[in-house]
């Protein structure tokens, strides 16, 4: 596994995989926080192209993201992970609507649980997924990373004036 650490406005992120593919964007605090492991190798060679677009993403400049990704889980976690890449920049969705459009309407909680394992938080957005009532909950990185990240991509979508 390689890793190596990109500086972001909310800190800096541990992005770490292999095999050409993204498994694991950590962050500096919150309980999504990762250190490497011993036997990880430093390298950022592997990791240009998802450097770039989280550079762009965090000018503002990328809406989406195209990079191979190590998705893993359950087939049900899968499902809500796809479901989180269909959130359109700039825009939220409830944890009840994201069970609904999995056919699972009753699975609010499992939703919950399974966007808070996302290993791949801002290029799998689950930022984007607030309350029912329009609350900001829990995220991996905290709550002042989530707003920023909220702040950013409203500002960037013409949503902010």
């Amino acid at each position: 596994m390689y890793y190596c650490y990109l500086h972001t406005p909310i800190g800096d992120l541990l992005l770490a995989g292999d095999d050409g593919a993204l498994s694991l964007v950590g962050f500096p605090q919150g309980k999504m926080r990762y250190e490497p492991e011993k036997n990880w190798i430093e390298n950022k060679a592997p990791f240009a192209a998802a450097r770039q677009q989280l550079t762009e993403y965090f000018a503002g400049k990328r809406k989406q993201f195209d990079l191979p990704l190590n998705l893993t889980g359950t087939d049900f976690q899968l499902r809500v992970l796809g479901e989180l890449q269909r959130i359109p920049y700039g825009e939220t969705r409830s944890y009840g609507d994201i069970a609904s459009r999995i056919g699972r309407p009753k699975a609010v909680r499992a939703v919950g649980a399974a966007n808070g394992r996302n290993p791949i938080p801002i290029i799998v957005p689950c930022h984007r997924v607030i309350g029912s009532n329009g609350n900001l909950t829990g995220f991996g990185g905290g709550l002042g990373a989530k707003r920023a990240l909220l702040r950013l991509e409203a500002e960037h979508s013409g949503l902010l004036q």
